[in-house]
């Protein structure tokens, strides 16, 4: 019986239908649920398009709060028009996902060491979206995710193409920088990598420079400094539990960043002290990683484990905490199920329950949220435990990665799939 469901599982059609209909489900829900959770989509982006097509270029013209190349799937999305805004979109999102998906299958066809759990990760990938909800392809990150996971992936067999992927995704929003530095750090050709991703940076700087951004070009590095305590952030349930009690704590929104922030004693300096702390987290991860890599720990063993640090201290340490940041987690948890199976099965679940609860966060109960109800204030703490426990555990498994390679290859089976002969090698 498991043979034939994982027969049906592994079958084209089956796969491209389920994601036909992840994607169709999302971007229905997005555009039709009472919160709108594609607000961001159709409120933001599409006044910030038309404002560029009208003559005034953001990022060009004058300070923007996104990456020069977040214009360019921004602007693809007008391509039904500024009444499908919204549609064109999710048709954009639709495509870019469509081609990691496609990678991650059609290899598998022709990789005999990786094909089963290249399957298990392309669904993994679709549940994951599902249970995130409709923000998760609502807002820019998602263009990012794909690029990572690509990026990731060809790490081992196209190194110079994983910068340049890598280096892209950076200058579309900025976390994948942390990506550009730990494959940098863990694999043997980090002289290709790291060139392909220098170059790729400085191109399109130069060519922003060329159409005459000016210092407009890093405005990105500045303009959301001033932010205060989002309220789903880590740090800021405290201050949510602080206003539910009755404490000189208030949720108010923002009309300049557009978000609701928690404001109370205290929070300033706290807003103030995550950049730091967020700064110092992203070092000793690295430090850890310099450790384990110099000890001769397997590249392949490394890098998932140091992909998935960098993305939870990013999260953890994070004043904003937007319900997007989850789908973040896809790229070093797929590059995990892909080259070590089994052992990445933890991450995985704990990944499901993060975004199931940042689903009903938002949008499901966002009303609830910024209400102080004690019930999703709970849920919203919880979600934030498991963000802070995951880091904590990615940073065990980097460290306990100075096992032996035959330890892992053995062990890379199981419930991700066949075990792998013989030794992992490096990238």
């Amino acid at each position: 019986m498991l043979t034939r469901v994982g027969r049906l599982a592994a079958m084209p059609v089956v796969l491209w239908v389920a994601f036909l209909a992840t994607h169709l489900w999302l971007g229905y829900d997005g555009l039709n649920h009472p919160n709108l959770p594609f607000g961001d989509v159709t409120n933001v982006y599409r006044p910030w398009v038309e404002q560029s097509l009208s003559g005034f270029r953001l990022g060009i013209d004058g300070p923007w709060v996104y990456p020069i190349l977040a214009f360019i799937p921004m602007l693809a999305a007008m391509v039904l028009g500024a009444a499908n805004y919204g549609i064109g979109w999710m048709l954009m999102v639709t495509l870019a996902d469509a081609a990691v998906f496609a990678y991650l299958i059609v290899r598998a066809r022709s990789d005999a060491e990786t094909g089963t759990r290249r399957i298990v990760a392309a669904w993994w990938w679709l549940a994951l979206l599902l249970l995130i909800g409709p923000v998760a392809v609502g807002r820019i990150d998602i263009f990012t995710v794909d690029l990572v996971i690509v990026g990731l992936l060809l790490v081992r067999t196209r190194p110079a193409l994983a910068g340049v992927l890598l280096a892209l995704a950076t200058w579309v929003k900025v976390w994948p920088a942390a990506m550009v530095a730990a494959v940098v750090i863990a694999v043997r050709r980090r002289v290709r990598v790291a060139v392909a991703a220098a170059i790729t940076l400085v191109g399109v700087a130069a060519g922003a420079l060329a159409f005459g951004a000016g210092m407009n070009v890093f405005s990105f590095v500045t303009e959301q400094t001033g932010r205060g305590l989002q309220v789903e952030a880590p740090v800021s349930s405290i201050w949510m539990w602080m206003a539910y009690a009755g404490a000189e704590t208030r949720v108010g929104y923002d009309l300049d960043i557009l978000t609701f922030q928690v404001s109370g004693p205290g929070s300033e300096f706290a807003s103030w002290l995550m950049t730091p702390l967020l700064v110092v987290a992203v070092a000793l991860v690295l430090v850890l990683a310099v450790i384990v890599v110099r000890r001769g720990t397997s590249s392949v063993v490394v890098l998932p484990w140091l992909a998935l640090a960098l993305v939870t201290a990013l999260m953890t340490f994070n004043k904003v905490g937007s319900p997007q940041f989850m789908v973040w987690l896809s790229a070093p948890i797929i590059l995990g199920i892909v080259t070590q199976g089994r052992r990445f099965f933890a991450p995985a679940m704990v990944a499901f329950v993060m975004g199931a609860l940042t689903q009903i966060i938002y949008p499901i109960a966002y009303d609830d949220v910024i209400g102080l109800d004690p019930v999703m204030l709970t849920v919203l703490s919880l979600r934030n435990l498991l963000t802070v426990s995951l880091f904590v555990f990615s940073l065990v498994m980097l460290w306990q990665s100075r096992e032996t390679s035959r330890e892992v290859a053995q062990d890379a089976g199981g419930v991700f799939g066949r075990t792998v002969g013989g030794p992992v090698g490096r990238l």
